[in-house]
């Protein structure tokens, strides 16, 4: 989006107009409602404007909710935009903390900001790029403690709150199409940036969850988050946004609520012992935050092969840290063997789950040839140095619990 296409947006004929379009998915569906708003006589650039903004608030609903109804959207900015439960999470730490007066530092389209003002807190969101800041500000309307500035994240005289939340444009620069950067020193603000105010002010980072651990400090918490088994962002915490004793976390969301593993360090490895009755594949974020160790020992677990993140236990037990598989048999990795036997269980479909074995699932599940109606998972490793599959069934419904803390 343009600063032409927000401009017509902003107006009340804009507007209104993009209150009553619906949001749009399919081609048909979009030319019928071009040629309508067309029909009533408006301004083509503002109905390809409106039509854009109808689907991304559409899309917008997954991280957003009823919210996505009234907010306006680039494309790049919804991509990088926090999920509003999980930017909640991130308000409540600088709430608990006492902070009162935060600098959202490169606000993107103002969803942490959002968050943090939904608590009370005085929010100044800034944001270098113009079309993004105001589209910010539209969407921060609503909260008097909020307001948004055009400016450079690294320039922001921090003096004037008592805490720091930063999101570093990872990005190219532009509202669509951008692509990666992949050097720290390239982002906006860069890395060395943030962590040099992380040792003057209580600082929240949100970056992505895949970076080289080798960059954290060892004097901030890393929190990983996770959101319906998808790991979401790493965000490292400095000062009183730290908890005491805690530099490695695990932030579980999903249907349970939220749950959380934490730790002093990365956790000590259990050791590799034979398979049991039980397969637990830990979440993503238990795995990034290098704490399976402390998962596989509440569960009364071992690792099932040395560097593979998979824990095997004799218990069923039900933790929000790991999906939970019952085993039915070890077997050799074998296509004829595997299709043979899946052929006499009546299983017709395959979940599959990998680790350690080079294979393209999608191509494997083709060779099995299905035609069953009964459905297992198999899980393809490496088992004692051997390529190995594990016929096993979900657990759904079992007895015990583990808890993390």
């Amino acid at each position: 989006m343009e600063a032409a296409d927000l401009a017509q947006l902003l107006t009340p004929e804009g507007m209104a107009l993009l209150d009553r379009t619906p949001g749009v998915s399919d081609g048909g569906e979009i030319v019928r409602v071009v040629s309508r708003l067309r029909g009533e006589g408006h301004d083509p650039g503002l109905v390809a404007a409106v039509l854009t903004q109808a689907k991304l608030r559409q899309k917008a609903r997954a991280k957003f909710g009823d919210f996505a109804a009234r907010m306006l959207f680039t494309e790049a900015g919804l991509e990088q935009a926090t999920r509003l439960q999980v930017a909640a999470q991130h308000a409540g730490r600088f709430a608990a903390a006492g902070l009162t007066r935060v600098a959202d530092l490169g606000c993107g389209i103002g969803g942490d900001a959002m968050a943090m003002a939904a608590l009370d807190l005085d929010v100044i969101a800034v944001d270098r790029d113009e079309v993004t800041a105001a589209v910010a500000t539209h969407n921060l309307a609503l909260w008097p403690n909020a307001r948004v500035e055009l400016g450079d994240a690294a320039a922001f005289d921090l003096s004037r709150v008592d805490g720091v939340w930063m999101d570093p444009a990872r990005r190219t620069a532009g509202h669509a199409n951008t692509r990666r950067l992949a050097d720290p020193d390239d982002w906006s603000p860069s890395l060395d940036t943030v962590f040099a105010a992380a040792t003057t002010t209580p600082t929240g980072v949100k970056l992505g969850p895949g970076i080289d651990r080798d960059l954290i400090p060892d004097t901030l918490e890393a929190q990983w988050v996770s959101v319906d088994r998808e790991v979401v962002e790493l965000v490292l915490w400095s000062g009183p946004l730290a908890r005491d004793g805690v530099r490695r976390a695990a932030t579980v969301i999903g249907g349970h609520g939220i749950a959380e593993l934490t730790g002093p360090a990365d956790a000590e490895d259990v050791e590799v012992g034979p398979v049991g009755a039980y397969l637990y594949e830990p979440d993503g974020a238990v795995i990034r935050g290098r704490l399976i160790g402390d998962l596989a020992r509440s569960i009364g677990g071992r690792m099932l092969s040395e560097g593979i993140a998979y824990v095997t236990s004799d218990r069923a037990v039900t933790t929000p840290f790991a999906q939970g598989f019952r085993v039915l048999d070890t077997m050799p990795l074998d296509v004829k063997q595997l299709s043979a036997r899946l052929a006499a269980e009546d299983v017709g479909t395959v979940e599959i789950k990998k680790r350690g074995v080079d294979v393209d699932p999608a191509q494997f599940r083709k060779r099995l040839r299905l035609r069953g109606r009964r459905s297992v998972t198999l899980v393809l490793t490496r088992l004692e140095g051997r390529h190995t599959a594990l016929l096993c069934e979900r657990l759904t419904d079992v007895a015990g619990s583990a808890a993390g803390r």
